[in-house]
C-alpha cells in the first residue's frame, strides 16, 4: 500500500516532464520540432527569460565534465556566480569570480616559456556572454570592467574571430558607454589589419563602437553650452593637444579603404546585403540587437505583417518580386523575412551615416569631403531615397507601441534624421554641395545665371559631373518634394529646413536662391509660418533661418513674399510670429535689414517697385522698428548666457549699428537706446550689458578664423568693418559721440566687471 503513492508520484512526475518536453519541442506527438523563433522572441519579451533554457547540474557532474573537456573551471565559476548574484548577496565575491573569468579570457596574452596559451573560440564566447549578462544584471560591474584599460584594449583583439565578434562588440559597446575617459584606438594592436579584415556586416556593427570613440564627450547639448565655457575648454585643449576623439578620427582615416567601405555600406541595396550568411548567423546578429526593447517591438511588428502577407499569398500567390520590393518565397526556416532584412539594413545604415557625419565635422573635413565625393556617397543615397530612406510604409510599421508618429525612437525615423544631419554637414559652406544636383539641374543653375546676366558660380563650373546624382531628380530636389508634403506636426520639418538652409549658407548665390524659389519653397515656408501657425519653436527657428537665406538680397524673393502675404491680416500674423521670439527670428531680421540697405543704394525700376510695395521692407525701414529690435536683441542676452544658438542676437544688433554707422547715424541710435533705458526706469542697464557683450565679442571672434569668415560671407560686410565698429563702440573716450561710455551716466557706470568670474 505504501508503494502505491510513490508509483503514482513517479508517474505524475514522468507525465509532467513528458508534457514539458512535448511543449518545448512543439507538442507534435512527442517529436522534436524547433519552435518558431519569433514566438520564442515574443515569449522572451513577455517573460524576460530570453531564448536560453536554464538547466541545473550537480557540482560533482560539472567537475567531472570539466576535467574531461578542459573547461578551465568555468562551469563551477558559473555556479558560484549564480549563488552570489542575487539580492543581498556578497558583491565582492561576485567581482572576484568575474575577475577569474576575465583572467581566463585573457590567457592568450600570457606567455609561459616563450609559448602563448591557447583558448578556444567557444570558451571565449561563453566568457563574453557571462560577462555581458552580468553587466546587464548586476549594478557596478560594467564600470569596474571599464576601469581596466588593458582589458578593454584586449577585447578588441577578440574581434578577429567571427565566432566571438558579436559578443565582443556588444560587451565593448556597453563598457565604452560608461567609461569616463575615452579609449584611444591607436593603442589597439594592429588596428588597421583588424578593421581591414572585417566583412561588411562586421564593419557595420563596429560602427556602433566607433560612434562612441570618435564623438567628443559630453556634446549632446552642444547649442546649450555657454560660449564662456566652450572658450575655456578650447584654451585648455590647445595646451593638451588633440583630443582622444580627434586622435581616433585620424587613426580611422589612416586605414586604407575605410571611408570607401563605409560609403558602400551606406549606399548598398537591401538585396545586396544578404551575402553568404546563413539563417542562424543572421539570427545571431539579430539576437545581439534585442537588448533594445524598441528594436524588438519593431521586429515583432514587421514580422507579424510579413506573416499576414505570407498567409494571404497562399490563397493569392504574388507575382515574381522585383529586386528591391521582395525576395523569392522560401521557407522562413532558411531565410529571414524581407521586412526583417530591411529593418536590419536600416539599423546598420544609421550607424554608418553617424560615423560619416562626425568625420565630416572633424579636423580632416576636407579630406573626408574629397573621399565621400570620390566614392559617390551622394548619388548612392539618392538612389536609395524612395526605396529605403524615405520609403512608403504602413502606419503600424512606423509607430511603435507606446509611441507616437513624432517620436524619434524608431529605426525608420532615426535613419531619416541621421540622413538629414549628414546632408546638413555635407552642404554647409562647401562647394561639394552641388553634388546634390543632377546634370540637368546643374545646367538649370547655369541658365539662371545667364538669364540674369551675372557670372556663373565658380563652384558650379568646377563640379565634377561624373560624381553628381543621376536619375530624373537630384537629392536636393527629392528632399524639397518630401518637405512640402510633411505633416504640420512632423518632427522632420526642423531637420529638413536645416539641411536645405545649409545648401544656401556662405556667400549668397542668386542662382541657388532662384533654383529653390522656382520649386515653391518660399510659399511653403510662409504657409507653415502664417497659415498653419506653427507652434514649435525649433521648427519656427529653422524656417525663419531658411527664409532669411532664401530672400537675402533677392528682389524676386521679396516680390514673391509680398504676393503671398497680400493682406494686413496675414502680415500681422507673420509679425506676431517674428516678435514672439527674437532668438528664433533674428536671422531673418538681419537678412531683411541687410537687403533693405542694399536695395536703397541701387538704381533700378524693379528694386524701386519692390521698395514701394513690400510690407516687410517698409516695416523694417522705420527707425522705431529698428530701435525696438535693437533694444530687445541686446536685452535678451548676457555674456554668462551666450550660446552658439543665441549669439546671433549679438551679431544682428551689430549689423543694425554698422549700417547706421555707414549712414553716419550711429550717435542717433545710441542716444535713442539711452532714452529707451530711461523710459524703462533702468538707466545704464542696457548699455553696460552691451559693453560687456562687445568685450566678449572681441575675445571670441578675433581668435577664430572660421567664425569671422562666416560673418563676412553671410553679411557681405568685411570683417575689418565689424572690428572697427566694435572698437569705436568700446572707445573709452567719453567725448566720442560714437562710444557707448558717452551715453552711460557716471552713477550707473559698470563697464569694468570681469564677466569671466561671474
Amino acid at each position: 500500500m505504501a508503494a502505491a503513492p510513490a508509483a503514482a508520484g513517479s508517474g505524475a512526475g514522468r507525465g509532467r516532464r513528458a508534457a514539458a518536453t512535448a511543449a518545448a519541442w512543439g507538442g507534435w506527438g512527442g517529436r522534436p520540432r524547433p519552435e518558431n523563433i519569433l514566438l520564442q522572441l515574443r515569449q522572451g519579451q513577455l517573460t524576460g527569460r530570453g531564448l536560453v533554457r536554464a538547466v541545473q547540474f550537480t557540482e560533482t557532474f560539472l567537475t567531472e565534465r570539466d576535467k574531461q573537456s578542459k573547461w578551465s573551471g568555468i562551469p563551477q565559476l558559473l555556479l558560484r556566480l549564480y549563488a552570489t548574484s542575487h539580492l543581498h548577496s556578497d558583491f565582492v565575491e561576485c567581482q572576484n569570480i568575474l575577475k577569474l573569468l576575465v583572467e581566463i579570457l585573457m590567457r592568450p596574452t600570457i606567455s609561459i616559456r616563450g609559448q602563448k596559451l591557447k583558448i578556444s573560440d567557444e570558451m571565449s564566447k561563453d566568457c563574453l556572454s557571462i560577462l555581458y549578462n552580468t553587466c546587464v544584471c548586476t549594478e557596478g560591474v560594467t564600470k569596474r570592467l571599464a576601469e581596466k584599460n588593458d582589458f578593454v584594449i584586449f577585447l578588441f583583439t577578440l574581434m578577429t574571430s567571427k565566432k566571438t565578434f558579436l559578443q565582443t562588440a556588444t560587451l565593448i559597446e556597453d563598457i565604452l558607454g560608461v567609461k569616463k575617459e575615452m579609449i584611444r584606438l591607436d593603442e589597439v594592436p594592429n588596428l588597421s589589419s583588424l578593421v581591414s579584415n572585417f566583412d561588411q556586416q562586421q564593419l557595420a556593427n563596429f560602427c556602433r563602437i566607433l560612434a562612441v570613440t570618435i564623438s567628443e564627450m559630453d556634446t549632446g547639448n552642444d547649442d546649450k553650452h555657454t560660449l564662456l565655457a566652450k572658450n575655456a575648454q578650447q584654451k585648455k585643449s590647445l595646451s593638451l593637444g588633440p583630443s582622444a576623439a580627434e586622435i581616433n578620427q585620424a587613426a580611422l582615416l589612416s586605414i586604407p579603404g575605410f571611408v570607401e567601405r563605409l560609403c558602400k555600406l551606406a549606399t548598398r541595396k537591401v538585396s545586396e546585403s544578404t551575402g553568404t550568411a546563413s539563417f542562424l548567423q543572421e539570427l545571431e546578429e539579430w539576437y545581439t540587437w534585442l537588448d533594445n526593447a524598441l528594436v524588438l517591438d519593431a521586429l515583432m511588428r514587421v514580422a507579424n505583417e510579413e506573416s499576414e502577407h505570407n498567409q494571404a499569398s497562399i490563397v493569392f500567390p504574388p507575382p515574381a518580386a522585383s529586386e528591391e520590393n521582395g525576395l523569392p518565397h522560401t521557407s522562413t526556416r532558411t531565410q529571414l523575412p524581407q521586412s526583417m532584412k530591411i529593418m536590419h539594413e536600416i539599423m546598420y545604415k544609421l550607424e554608418v551615416l553617424y560615423v560619416l557625419c562626425v568625420l565630416l565635422m572633424g579636423r580632416q573635413r576636407n579630406q573626408v569631403h574629397r573621399m565621400i565625393a570620390e566614392f559617390k556617397l551622394i548619388p548612392g543615397l539618392n538612389n536609395l531615397f524612395d526605396k529605403l530612406i524615405w520609403r512608403k510604409h504602413s502606419a503600424s510599421a512606423l509607430v511603435l507601441h507606446g509611441h507616437n508618429q513624432n517620436c524619434d525612437c524608431s529605426p525608420d525615423i532615426t535613419l531619416k534624421i541621421q540622413f538629414l544631419r549628414l546632408l546638413q554637414s555635407f552642404s554647409d559652406h562647401h562647394e561639394n554641395k552641388y553634388l546634390l544636383l543632377n546634370n540637368q539641374e546643374l545646367n538649370e543653375l547655369s541658365a539662371i545665371s545667364l538669364k540674369a546676366n551675372i557670372p556663373e558660380v565658380e563652384a558650379v563650373l568646377n563640379t565634377d559631373r561624373s560624381l553628381v546624382c543621376d536619375g530624373k531628380r537630384g537629392l536636393l530636389t527629392r528632399l524639397l518634394q518630401v518637405m512640402k508634403k510633411e505633416p504640420a506636426e512632423s518632427s522632420f520639418r526642423f531637420w529638413q529646413a536645416r539641411a536645405v538652409e545649409s545648401f544656401l549658407r556662405g556667400t549668397t548665390s542668386y542662382a541657388d536662391q532662384m533654383f529653390l524659389l522656382k520649386r515653391g519653397l518660399l510659399e511653403h515656408i510662409l504657409y507653415c509660418i502664417v497659415d498653419s501657425e506653427c507652434k514649435s519653436r525649433d521648427v519656427l527657428q529653422s524656417y525663419f533661418d531658411l527664409l532669411g537665406e532664401l530672400m537675402k538680397f533677392n528682389v524676386d524673393a521679396f516680390k514673391r513674399f509680398n504676393k503671398y502675404i497680400n493682406t494686413d491680416a496675414k502680415f500681422q500674423v507673420f509679425l506676431k510670429q517674428i516678435n514672439s521670439s527674437l532668438v528664433d527670428s533674428n536671422m531673418l531680421v538681419r537678412c531683411v535689414t541687410l537687403s533693405l540697405d542694399r536695395f536703397e543704394n541701387q538704381v533700378d525700376m524693379k528694386v524701386a517697385e519692390v521698395l514701394s510695395e513690400c510690407r516687410l521692407l517698409a516695416y523694417i525701414s522705420q527707425v522705431p522698428t529698428q530701435m525696438s529690435f535693437l533694444f530687445r536683441l541686446i536685452n535678451i542676452i548676457h555674456v554668462q548666457t551666450l550660446t552658439q544658438e543665441n549669439v546671433s542676437c549679438l551679431n544682428t544688433s551689430l549689423v543694425i549699428l554698422m549700417l547706421a554707422r555707414r549712414k553716419e547715424r550711429l550717435p542717433l541710435y545710441l542716444r535713442l537706446l539711452q532714452r529707451m533705458e530711461h523710459s524703462k526706469k533702468y538707466p545704464g542697464f542696457l548699455l553696460n550689458n552691451f559693453h560687456h557683450l562687445l568685450r566678449f565679442w572681441q575675445q571670441h571672434y578675433l581668435h577664430k578664423d572660421k567664425d569671422s569668415t562666416c560673418l563676412e560671407n553671410s553679411s557681405c560686410i568685411s570683417f575689418s568693418y565689424w572690428k572697427e565698429t566694435v572698437s569705436i563702440l568700446l572707445n573709452p573716450d567719453r567725448q566720442s559721440p560714437s562710444a557707448l561710455v558717452s551715453y552711460i551716466e557716471e552713477p550707473y557706470m559698470d563697464i569694468d566687471r570681469d564677466f569671466t568670474e561671474e
